[in-house]
């Protein structure tokens, strides 16, 4: 039992040390846990979303949060996800709330290699934590300053949140919500 927790000891300690170039070959671990709806009415809350906004939800899933922000706010919104199933699931969701593809564009791709992620005024995040890693540094230096970001449940590593709210939606556990806002740079 020593020998397998040393293992895991030192492979992790070999992960943090490989130079940036082979971290970037690390696959991020790929898992669908759909975001309860009163979750996603808290984000949107959270993050002030209103018509102006333009919403990029990254691994969007089933789509629920950019048509959740379009049908109640009135916000235009991007839903990534690398899945085809996921993409098929967005794609209803769509219909069944009546938005058109004139407000929410879903697009089978990598969250990470988004090519307009500039327009975003609100990104919403549920991902796991290597993700979150990996992403960070496009968040510094690709968004405009007034970009809200809420992540559930995984914070950026070394970015401190604005805005931390744990709530409780009778479930097994609190759930936990992040915000961020982008500020000028010095």
């Amino acid at each position: 039992m020593k020998r397998i927790q040393l293992a895991a000891i030192l492979a992790a300690l070999g992960l943090a040390l490989l130079p940036i170039t082979a971290q970037e070959k690390v696959p991020c671990r790929i898992v669908y846990v759909p975001t309860e709806q009163v979750v996603v009415e808290k984000m949107l809350q959270m993050a002030k979303v209103q018509k102006s906004d333009v919403v990029f939800d990254l691994g969007c899933g089933d789509g629920r949060i950019v048509v959740s922000a379009a049908k109640k706010y009135g916000a235009k919104g991007v839903g990534v996800d690398i899945d085809p199933d996921r993409i098929k699931d967005s794609l209803a969701t769509m219909e069944k709330a009546g938005v058109t593809k004139e407000l929410v564009d879903i697009r089978q791709g990598d969250a990470l290699k988004v090519k307009d992620l500039e327009r975003a005024t609100v990104i919403m995040l549920y991902m796991l934590p290597e993700f979150m890693e990996k992403l960070e540094p496009q968040m510094k230096s690709r968004l405009k300053p007034g970009t809200r970001i809420v992540a559930h449940d995984y914070p950026f590593p070394n970015m401190e949140p604005d805005q931390v709210v744990e709530f409780d939606t009778g479930g097994t556990r609190p759930k936990f919500l992040y915000m961020w806002t982008i500020r000028e740079k010095k």
